[in-house]
């Protein structure tokens, strides 16, 4: 098999990526599965192909703040690509579909071979690090709606479908905010007619209009991934 339908293996020269995919298996994942847990080896990366990933940092017991997102654009593991072997995040399956699997001595292994793969690799850790500081700016500086708006394109964008499962609960986990906050500013954006929601059920209603609802920190992940990874 050579279409992988993840952008990173994609970007691989053919006999890198063939040679990679041989190595992996596909898996469903499922809704709320843990990948990895914060100062625990990871046995499995993972490179999504229509499933989509939270990765949560979790502080003294509170529920996990979402500091970054992976979908069919990147890899669940990347810490590896650093040699350290304890994840840094939770990695929760937030929206179910296809990856492509791999152990991790099989990736490391792969990793020390292809000069390829190493430094396209180097860069996806580079993009999630500048969009994990981007994160923390914009939990302190932007408003509710606006980075609810923000979540929910990114939802969005790794779905690949105008209907997904997000519940008010996960959203208010993810912000770092009251229920009553992800409630009200729903309530808003569904009011002006971008998303309609019913019983953790989202449709994306005016794509154009929830872009302009959201911050200024979505087009910018956007053009930093699309500058290093394109």
């Amino acid at each position: 098999m050579t279409q992988a339908d993840n952008h990173l293996l994609e970007l691989l020269p053919m006999p890198s990526k063939e040679r990679l995919l041989a190595l992996c298996e596909p898996v469903q994942l499922r809704l709320s599965d843990r990948l990895s847990e914060p100062d625990q080896p990871c046995s499995h990366v993972y490179f999504p192909v229509d499933a989509f990933v939270s990765l949560l940092a979790l502080t003294d017991g509170h529920p996990g703040l979402e500091v970054g997102m992976v979908g069919r654009e990147g890899m669940v593991g990347a810490h590896l690509v650093l040699g350290v072997d304890h994840a840094p995040v939770r990695a929760l399956v937030q929206g179910t579909g296809l990856a492509w699997r791999l152990a991790t001595d099989s990736f490391q292994a792969e990793l020390a071979l292809s000069p390829s793969l190493h430094s396209l690799l180097q860069r996806f850790v580079y993009v999630l690090m500048a969009q994990t500081a981007r994160c923390a700016s914009c939990l302190r500086f932007h408003l509710i709606l606006p980075r609810l708006a923000r979540c929910l394109l990114m939802s969005h964008d790794r779905a690949h479908a105008d209907d997904f499962y997000v519940t008010h609960e996960f959203l208010a986990d993810m912000l770092g905010v009251r229920r009553v906050g992800v409630t009200q500013a729903a309530g808003k954006l569904q009011s002006q007619g971008l998303i309609a929601y019913h019983r953790g059920h989202v449709s994306v209603l005016h794509r154009a209009g929830l872009e302009a609802a959201a911050c200024s920190c979505y087009g910018l992940d956007n053009a930093l991934y699309a500058k290093h990874l394109s």
